[in-house]
């Protein structure tokens, strides 16, 4: 159920970065919001690590486990490419980000949950 929960946050915090990235192009606070999304997706990542680590751990499915270490790493990327300023390659993982995320949460619901 929690990671169910946090795949759910994830997503949520997905479809909001592009809402915030456009508020970074057009308003002076634009760039709080857009980091702050930003670190709001890393802290639900590494959460979403250490919950499905831990559910693993204790007998689970290691599915979890691996959608949790990619979004970790593609989080990381997302972070390193922005800071960077390659928005030519941070616009579409952003978006390859948030569809494997609606993919993670339309399968099956014992996928999701360990």
């Amino acid at each position: 159920m929690v990671s169910r929960v946090l795949v759910v946050l994830r997503t949520a915090v997905l479809l909001i970065a592009p809402v915030t990235a456009g508020l970074l192009l057009t308003t002076p606070s634009g760039l709080a919001l857009h980091s702050a999304s930003a670190y709001t997706m890393f802290t639900v990542a590494v959460v979403h690590m250490v919950v499905a680590a831990v559910l693993w751990r204790r007998g689970g499915s290691s599915q979890p486990v691996r959608w949790a270490a990619l979004f970790l790493g593609l989080t990381l990327a997302q972070v390193a490419l922005g800071i960077a300023g390659w928005k030519v390659v941070h616009v579409p993982l952003g978006v390859l980000m948030f569809g494997l995320s609606l993919v993670q949460l339309s399968q099956n619901r014992n996928t999701v949950n360990a």
